[in-house]
């Protein structure tokens, strides 16, 4: 099932293919892994859970380092345009093209491991932020 869309759309799909099965959604393996997080999580302490709460968010938050080099790179190689220029032209285009296709991908999947690694952050801060109010709900 390939689709454009994103993984919240994927997961319906998922689920809704599980409903016309008659199925439960206990064996989606998307949902086993919440579940086995969740748990995870669950076993710890609040005041490490907390720890952790503060942990994650500062990676949530943090620039990283792969929009730093998304934004450095460029103005790297436009202070050494000439350079560049004179080698990447100087025999022919094959080098130009080798070295626009190796930038742009490296460019692309680094934007989408940042994103997804953002994704997963906030992921497990909403995991903890339940489990801890739920504790300070019943007063743990």
């Amino acid at each position: 099932m390939f689709s454009f869309r994103g993984d919240a759309h994927k997961i319906y799909l998922k689920l809704k293919c599980h409903v016309e099965r008659d199925r439960t959604f206990s064996h989606v393996r998307d949902m086993e892994e919440v579940r086995e997080i969740m748990g995870f999580y669950e076993k710890i302490d609040s005041k490490t859970l907390k720890i952790i709460y503060y942990r994650m968010l500062k990676e949530q938050s943090g620039s990283g380092i792969i929009p730093i080099l998304i934004t450095a790179i460029p103005w790297f190689l436009f202070l050494f345009s000439n350079q560049l220029q004179k080698f990447l032209l100087g025999k022919g285009y094959l080098y130009l093209v080798l070295f626009s296709i190796i930038y742009f991908s490296l460019l692309f999947f680094s934007v989408i491991l940042h994103f997804r690694e953002k994704a997963w952050a906030t992921f497990h801060i909403n995991i903890i932020c339940d489990i801890l109010n739920e504790r300070k709900k019943v007063g743990n």
